[in-house]
């Protein structure tokens, strides 16, 4: 893969990156490169909103996984239910207006309201989930108002209890608690795009909370709250995550996006500054350069243990990571931690394909995830133009006509598994590709904390 470093060492970067953050999005592909990647995320979009396809590739993946419980689709799911099928149309509609795409929507937006009353309230599996695939299919607001109503005054007093909930205990708890995918970042993700009833401040404030200067950090994950007898054999003193999808850098995005929008409550700042130091002195090396672990076991004392590199994905790795501290640099005016995160980035990209311990085309643990935070980064600062291109053609390589949706999850043994969701499945690699191939923000990626 062609290197950013070959073309312009990080440390020749001037020591300010300059973001373009508010600059409009724009493809960095070639045109006839454009109309290949259409017309294969035409073809994938088609699959994945097929429900007879979906139901049948549903039964089939029984015999094709081995971990059958990540199969249970809810509907009222972003990450693998008709919730996300709502948010890729509305993506669709948005790349390709006059398709008919937000009609389709519609009916996974009404499919996904089916068991709603036993959802959580978190945001790739519950309720601010779902209210955010309602946004985006509203046209401004201007569609769904009851629906939406409604589901602002179910989710408002969770959201407010989750924020209290942390800032008055002390006690370390279950990362579910805080993270993107099941606890407060991801609520607050959905919150900082819509807040009628204003409950944002008090998730911010309970993370301020959360992040208060101590050792261990309140982030700390108990042994036996590590979710299975594996981990809690593996760090018996406990551990504290790294990953944007289940750590502290899920808190740390959405903090600093608050900031930047000019959402603030006391310590806020503050918080971003303590995260960001742990972040830094946690970071590890390899032959490529800068990385950091899945997570940072404790030793008996409380202290760091030893850690190894991780995955370069969205979920854990150095693509989330360097996410979540472009965010901070960009909230704070910091250029040095703005160049550390640059220089993460590059790592991965200099890191052999085959190294990254990413082959699942998917978004979560994947190619696609990988895609979509450099595409962010190369809009927001011109750079890593080469990396997209590649991995776009890393991407397409990937397809296969012959299966279901055309995409397969890859899980960690290799096996494939056909599926249709956003977070592994299909679904996520259309909204990956609409984002590469068209000048169309991709603002659903606020559900991953990119931006």
């Amino acid at each position: 893969m062609r290197s950013l470093v070959r073309r312009r060492p990080v440390s020749a970067i001037t020591s300010r990156p300059t973001s373009k953050c508010d600059a409009a999005w724009h493809s960095m592909l070639a045109p006839d490169r454009q109309a290949s990647v259409l017309r294969i995320a035409r073809d994938v979009a088609a699959r994945v909103t097929d429900p007879g396809r979906i139901a049948a590739a549903l039964a089939a993946s029984i015999e094709q996984t081995r971990f059958p419980k990540t199969l249970a689709r809810r509907p009222f799911a972003v990450a693998d239910g008709d919730a996300g099928l709502a948010v890729t149309c509305a993506y669709l509609d948005a790349c390709l207006p006059g398709e008919g795409w937000d009609g389709v929507g519609h009916e996974f937006l009404t499919a996904a309201v089916a068991g709603v009353e036993a959802a959580p309230a978190g945001l790739l599996g519950g309720l601010s989930g779902l209210a955010f695939a309602t946004v985006s299919l509203s046209r401004d607001g201007a569609r769904y108002r009851r629906m939406l109503a409604a589901l602002d005054d179910a989710l408002a007093p969770r959201a407010a209890a989750i924020g209290t909930r942390l800032s008055e205990t002390s006690e370390p708890g279950p990362v579910s608690t805080f993270d993107l995918i099941s606890g407060a970042a991801g609520i607050g993700a959905h919150l900082l795009t819509h807040d009628p009833h204003k409950i944002l401040p008090e998730i911010l404030g309970g993370l301020v909370t959360l992040a208060r200067g101590q050792e261990p950090p309140g982030w700390m994950t108990p042994s036996h709250l590590l979710g299975d007898e594996t981990m809690s054999r593996l760090h018996p003193y406990g551990a504290l995550d790294c990953g944007l999808a289940h750590g502290i850098p899920g808190p740390l995005a959405l903090l600093s996006l608050a900031l930047r929008a000019g959402v603030e409550v006391p310590g806020q700042a503050d918080a971003i500054r303590w995260i960001t130091a742990w972040l830094v002195a946690s970071r590890v090396r390899d032959d490529w350069g800068v990385d950091w672990p899945a997570v940072v076991p404790l030793t008996t004392d409380g202290r760091p243990g030893l850690s190894a590199s991780s995955r370069s994905a969205w979920c854990y790795g150095s693509p989330g990571v360097a996410r979540a501290l472009w965010l901070a640099s960009q909230a704070l005016d910091d250029g040095v931690l703005g160049e550390l995160a640059l220089e993460a980035l590059d790592a991965v990209l200099r890191r052999p394909a085959h190294l990254r311990a990413i082959p699942s085309p998917t978004f979560c643990h994947g190619i696609s995830g990988l895609l979509h935070v450099v595409l962010r980064f190369a809009n927001d600062t011109g750079l890593f133009r080469h990396a997209v291109a590649d991995l776009v053609d890393e991407l397409l390589a990937a397809y296969q006509p012959e299966r279901p949706f055309a995409y397969a999850s890859l899980e960690p043994q290799g096996n494939s598994v056909d599926r249709a969701g956003v977070l592994d499945g299909a679904a996520g690699v259309v909204l990956v590709l609409l984002a590469a191939a068209t000048d169309v923000e991709p603002t659903w990626d606020r559900l991953f904390l990119i931006s």
